[in-house]
């Protein structure tokens, strides 16, 4: 499996606009099976469960807010890259040469 970092290094999303590029993708997500579904869940719980206790933690240090502030600035670099991993094998973008 690749990992993408960005939309625009999906090679079937190559030329399309951001707003077409993030319908794309949610359709594709939705085309996911359920062992991905619950992987990619499971990992983004395993990001945001750690921010929360820290949030707690935070009455008896105040360290614990910036970690948990670090952490949530983290995430998308995670998570994103992941989903966007995952979801691209089931994009399907129509070719203008094959409408001739």
């Amino acid at each position: 499996m690749k990992i993408y970092t960005s939309t625009k290094n999906i090679p079937q999303l190559k030329g399309l606009s951001v707003t077409e590029r993030m319908a794309v993708l949610e359709s594709a997500a939705k085309k996911m099976t359920i062992p991905e579904k619950t992987l990619l869940n499971i990992i983004k719980l395993l990001v945001i469960v750690p921010t929360f206790t820290l949030v707690l933690r935070a009455v008896e240090s105040w360290w614990s807010l910036a970690w948990a502030g670090l952490i949530l600035l983290l995430y998308p670099l995670f998570v994103k890259p992941l989903q966007y991993s995952l979801s691209a094998k089931y994009i399907k973008v129509k070719n203008p040469e094959e409408d001739k």
